[in-house]
């Protein structure tokens, strides 16, 4: 049998050229291109506590629904900061910045709005919301893409912040001191720096009330 004649056009000057053939690499790159043009970012929320979960498993559903070239990116936003315990040491930690809340970067369709809406602990989007009939239930949400400004506002926020340590002693309490040269020494709070970890006290020296200032982790607050 002989080979199919290969399928030609007539170019300029009634010549055959061969046809390109339908879905070229070329064609594949202008549509994938196309798609990332319709990337936003969309705040979603989610159950508290589970951010970290639904990160994980969106993105595994959207491997796995063959949609990861559409639902590209999903984030937590967080902001890395120090924290004073008790004995005064910065410890370095991480809080979220939007607790219940990812940001996820897609290009929003049926598809990829199915597969965020139906991902376990997955609430609603952010967006403008429609109320249902007699004004009872939650409505459909359409979701809103973030602005670039507010993508901006969130992303640059994301910044290394002095975060204090909330220390259970107030001015008027009653001390004891755990250490240092005043140790055994009894006293009362006058002032508390928590961004410092320190705090000052007046203490009973000789008969006679002295200022003193103390880290947090010197001290016990009598109870």
């Amino acid at each position: 049998m002989s080979p199919e004649p290969e399928q030609r056009r007539r170019g300029r000057g009634g010549r055959l050229e061969p046809l390109e053939p339908a879905g070229t690499a070329a064609e594949g790159e202008e549509s994938e291109s196309q798609g990332r043009r319709n990337l936003r970012w969309y705040a979603v929320q989610v159950a508290s506590g589970c951010e970290n979960k639904v990160k994980s498993t969106l993105m595994q559903r959207a491997a796995a629904l063959d949609v990861a070239d559409q639902i590209v990116e999903v984030v937590i936003p967080k902001r890395t900061g120090f924290k004073l315990d008790r004995s005064g040491k910065r410890q370095e930690q991480e809080e979220k910045i939007f607790p219940g809340y990812v940001l996820v970067r897609m290009d929003l369709n049926d598809d990829t709005w199915m597969v965020v809406k139906t991902t376990p602990n997955v609430i609603n989007f952010v967006g403008t919301e429609e109320r249902r009939a007699y004004g009872r239930g939650r409505g459909h949400v359409t979701p809103r893409p973030l602005s670039p400004s507010e993508v901006q506002r969130i992303f640059s926020s994301v910044e290394v912040e002095e975060v204090p340590l909330k220390i259970d002693m107030a001015p008027g309490d009653r001390i004891e001191v755990l250490s240092g040269p005043f140790q055994g020494f009894y006293g009362e709070v006058v002032d508390v720096s928590p961004e410092r970890g320190k705090l000052k006290a007046l203490i009973s020296i000789f008969g006679r009330d002295t200022p003193v200032e103390l880290e947090f982790g010197q001290v016990r607050k009598e109870v």
